[in-house]
């Protein structure tokens, strides 16, 4: 079994920043994928980023170039940096951990980004 914390989140101002940290403990092994998802009211819950297994990273467009995902293997943590936040990346943020057709989730950590 895998346990995914997260930290971070709150209320920021549109053009701030905000940064999130997922740590993963237990049974991790070999990963597919690791990173962040989000649900806003309404809405299916989308990917944001992640570091594939082969260590490439994945952005949706939206946040291209104000977000940043970095690792830190030896700690088995991932963090998003998201930096000019817009009111519409409010939302529940996701840790996410992928390991073939196994999805393993953080409790979610509410942004919420003010205009």
């Amino acid at each position: 079994q895998v346990q995914l914390v997260e930290s971070g989140g709150g209320l920021v101002q549109a053009g701030g920043s905000l940064r999130l940290s997922c740590a993963a403990s237990g049974s991790i092994g070999s990963i597919d994928t690791m990173g962040w998802y989000r649900q806003a009211p309404g809405n299916r819950r989308d990917l944001v980023a992640v570091f594939t297994s082969g260590g490439s990273t994945l952005y949706t467009d939206s946040v291209k170039g104000r977000f940043t995902i970095s690792r830190d293997n030896a700690k088995n943590t991932v963090s998003l940096q998201m930096n000019s936040l817009k009111p519409e990346d409010t939302a529940v943020y996701y840790c996410n951990l992928r390991r073939g057709r196994v999805n393993y989730w953080g409790q979610g950590t509410q942004v919420t980004v003010s205009s």
